[in-house]
């Protein structure tokens, strides 16, 4: 046997040998109860095998033969292979991307499928392993620190968003929206915390406008009033916690409560009052007393302060404007079903209502396996994609629903574990990006089956039917085992 063989079976042996067989278990056991619960959600008394290729679950084998091999292949290959070529990976998956947007015929309104014959393929799932690599290899990059300039977060993004266009452009939302929670991985890697509380006050702020449109207090609407009266809030404990300034923040505090005083009052006595130009000045004179006495203290936490202020009631008056000019009218009824400001059960509200109905007649224990009345009856469309969930929950109860969770949720404590005891920044940032997608997808799907997110069609991890998401999900995380398996041969 030649010098180079040896070391090639060597090589294999250690691999296998280092590998993380629990993740792999779980892997296969998610798979395995993805396909029983899709030849649940397809079968009609008509189809009897699942092994019957005509239908969904026997296709759908066919789709984890496939991806057991594209696993076996990506464990087999050198792993510094993903690290030297992640920029080539990427820059061929967005032009494949960019391709998708002229070539894709139109499906259900999106231009977001490659097809070759009976075949069918959506680039946008497996961007996210080219993406996951190429942010990887980023953070990787001699001397990079996602600090030291803004430069590196314009790169960071750059990597992050350019796919995210693309695919909106596809108008696939909810594929585009997965990409957004690399987000997190930056925060991991130094990013600082104030933008991710503004991510979410952000969020907060765009539904209380929505949801409380309606009545109006002052001449400003009770969601505008609720939000600008929380900036006034948030605002005053930025100047305890973060500016650790006691005496600016008590003189702001007890000027706004006292002119919150006097508003009411006033407005008792029959006098009326603009609130958009009480809370602006409010701000204003806020904003002006701390522009004033910042001179002498810690500049740049005061202007981070003020900024979020300012930041905050243009995004609030921006609010209008996006819902109504932006989103697509579609987007605009899912969020006002999901908010519960209108009801829509026989169209877009439909299929959640459905979903909810069969998840809560599974009861304790379920209906039993194939015995699911909303399922059999197909009550729920696209039941054995995104919907998948609600079989399980009508079928196999709530224990069978909690099985699931614990298992995804085993997974993810798992991937965790595997991220903290990376040696390489390369391989440490990777694992990062594929957990976070794992953990966006979860939640989202089971958010939107039960109800609690709106439905922009993300499928769930190896449950959903569907050979590019399958594949996808194999190559996000059998490259990462196989980095893993990698580390004891890394001499730091």
């Amino acid at each position: 046997m030649s010098t180079v063989a040896l070391r090639n079976t060597e090589t294999n042996s250690s691999v296998f040998r280092n590998l993380d067989w629990i993740t792999v278990i779980l892997y296969l056991l998610l798979v395995t109860t993805g396909a029983i619960s899709i030849y649940a959600a397809s079968y009609d008394f008509d189809n009897a095998s699942i092994f019957d290729f005509a239908e969904f679950s026997g296709k759908q084998l066919r789709w984890i033969g496939l991806s057991l091999i594209i696993a076996f292949v990506i464990l087999l290959v050198d792993y510094r292979i993903y690290e030297a070529y992640s920029y080539p990976i990427y820059g061929l998956v967005i032009l494949i991307l960019i391709a998708t947007v002229f070539l894709s015929p139109n499906i259900n309104g999106s231009h977001s499928w490659l097809v070759f014959g009976p075949v069918s393929l959506q680039p946008a799932e497996f961007g996210k392993f080219a993406t996951a690599l190429a942010l990887a290899k980023l953070f990787d990059s001699y001397n990079f620190n996602l600090n030291a300039k803004p430069s590196n977060y314009f790169r960071a993004l750059i990597i992050i968003f350019l796919p995210v266009c693309i695919i909106l452009c596809q108008k696939e939302t909810g594929s585009a929206l997965v990409y957004l929670s690399l987000i997190f991985v930056l925060y991991r890697e130094g990013m600082s915390g104030l933008v991710l509380a503004a991510m979410f006050f952000a969020v907060l702020f765009f539904v209380l406008a929505v949801k409380f449109m309606d009545p109006f207090v002052m001449g400003l609407s009770v969601g505008e009033f609720s939000v600008l009266t929380l900036i006034c809030v948030i605002y005053c404990s930025m100047l305890v916690w973060y500016c650790k300034d006691f005496i600016i923040a008590r003189n702001v505090i007890l000027g706004m409560t006292g002119a919150g005083i006097i508003a009411t009052i006033l407005i008792l006595c029959g006098v009326w009052i603009n609130g958009l130009i009480f809370f602006l000045s409010l701000l204003g004179a806020a904003l002006i007393y701390t522009g004033l006495a910042m001179l002498k203290y810690r500049i740049r936490n005061y202007i981070v302060s003020m900024g979020f202020v300012m930041a905050s009631v243009g995004f609030l008056f921006s609010v209008n404007y996006v819902f109504d000019h932006i989103l697509q009218p579609h987007q605009q009824t899912r969020i006002l079903v999901l908010l519960g400001i209108e009801e829509d059960l026989r169209g877009v509200g439909y299929n959640v209502n459905q979903s909810k109905i069969a998840i809560g007649s599974g009861g304790l224990e379920g209906k039993g396996f194939l015995n699911g009345t909303q399922t059999k009856l197909k009550y729920v469309p696209e039941q054995h994609t995104d919907f998948i969930f609600c079989t399980i929950g009508e079928e196999q109860g709530f224990i069978g629903s909690s099985l699931v969770l614990i298992a995804f949720l085993v997974l993810i404590l798992r991937l965790i574990h595997i991220a903290e005891r990376q040696k390489t920044v390369f391989a440490r940032v990777y694992s990062y990006c594929v957990l976070s997608m794992f953990i966006f997808h979860i939640c989202i799907n089971i958010g939107m089956v039960i109800g609690l997110c709106p439905v922009i069609g993300i499928p769930l991890p190896f449950f959903s039917y569907g050979g590019s998401s399958l594949w996808g999900f194999t190559i996000l995380l059998f490259i990462l085992l196989r980095l893993d398996a990698a580390r004891k041969e890394i001499r730091i």
